[in-house]
């Protein structure tokens, strides 16, 4: 989607990537392996910025990855004449303590991106407090599964039979958390000491 974008330039140097990521985030620190920041709510590696598969080119992520997947979803809705699509725009991102890559939704349109369970009840009859299921994360992983992270060259994953609700206007802030109320707040206040 970035190159398709124009969100591309040629690798200069390591210190003009190191200014582009910095430009990139809201939030950057140099670790071992790699930056951390934030970029649109989502903490990842480098603000997405990404030599991998760039052919000694730089590539930047999406401008605004909701509005190019509901894009997406326009012309595919009007071009196939489907009523029910989602679009997700994914990347790839690290987990804490875990090794590996999963996806991570950048964007999306077409359905929502979160299952809220709060006030129901588990199979226990017991009522669920904090529960949601992060929908868009999910097909994201299983979609940057299929694609790959190396030589693959599959661009897209098509998911069918998701269990997923269908609706037209999305919500950008509905997967955004507070970082004031995530789980790894303490993280973030000691180690990185993030001013929010």
């Amino acid at each position: 989607m970035a190159l398709s974008d124009g969100r591309v330039e040629d690798y200069k140097s390591r210190k003009n990537r190191e200014r582009i990521i910095k430009c990139e985030s809201e939030f950057a620190i140099k670790t071992k392996y790699t930056w951390l920041t934030i970029k649109d709510g989502i903490v990842m590696s480098s603000s997405g910025v990404d030599e991998s598969n760039a052919d000694a080119k730089i590539i930047f992520l999406p401008e605004d990855s909701f509005q190019s997947a509901q894009n997406i979803r326009n012309l595919f809705k009007k071009q196939y004449k489907i009523k029910n699509l989602g679009v997700i725009i994914t990347d790839s991102r690290l987990l804490p303590l875990r090794a590996g890559v999963v996806g991570v939704a950048l964007g999306y349109a077409g359905f929502f991106g979160v299952r809220d369970y709060r006030g129901k009840k588990d199979i226990f009859g017991r009522k669920l407090v904090v529960t949601q299921t992060d929908v868009a994360d999910s097909l994201a992983t299983s979609a940057v599964l299929c694609m790959g992270e190396g030589s693959e060259q599959k661009p897209l994953a098509l998911i069918s039979s998701a269990p997923v609700v269908f609706k037209d206007k999305i919500n950008k802030n509905e997967l955004y958390v507070n970082p004031k109320d995530d789980i790894y707040e303490p993280l973030f206040h000691k180690f990185i000491r993030l001013r929010f």
